[in-house]
């Protein structure tokens, strides 16, 4: 059963009342909630292939950067060029469906789907960087590359102070 007090904080790191989630995934250094695992059907049904949904709005802002860059077309290009990072996000996608399958409900309409554009290609870092936090380091080679630009990305903000 989830905390209270962090199903509170999630849905105002959303904006919005947090659905479907297991349990708070990974936190940042100062204990917040910032990654968190969520059902693969929601409470009304629908269907939700992220497993682990990224939540903290200052991580998000900080990888947003890193798309509007660019640098997603380069990391699938890599795909193509190099067989053993492929082999690894493949690796990847399924430690994500096997991770999904743990959580029971079987869901047909995204079945073989996993998040951010695994296998194939690097359609969405949030997703990578979520699962990377989630699991840690060495299972989604995107979410740690990921993870790596984007340094400490908590410095500055309150989530650099201890929580209460």
């Amino acid at each position: 059963m989830i905390d209270p007090a962090d199903l509170a904080a999630v849905s105002a790191q959303l904006g919005r009342p947090a659905r479907g989630i297991v349990e708070v995934a990974s936190r940042c250094p100062s204990g917040h909630p910032n990654v968190v695992k969520t059902l693969p059907r929601l409470p009304d049904g629908t269907p939700f292939p992220t497993t682990y949904y990224l939540t903290c709005q200052r991580l998000s802002g900080a990888i947003g950067t890193l798309e509007a860059a660019g640098i997603m077309t380069a990391m699938s290009d890599r795909l193509a060029d190099d067989p053993e990072l492929a082999a690894a996000y493949l690796r990847a996608h399924a430690a994500y469906l096997a991770d999904r399958a743990e959580l029971g409900d079987e869901v047909p309409e995204i079945s073989g789907i996993s998040a951010g554009g695994m296998p194939a290609r690097v359609k969405c870092l949030h997703a990578l960087v979520g699962h990377s936090l989630a699991v840690g380091r060495g299972v989604n080679p995107f979410g740690d590359e990921a993870l790596d630009l984007l340094g400490d990305w908590w410095t500055g903000t309150d989530c650099g102070k201890a929580r209460e």
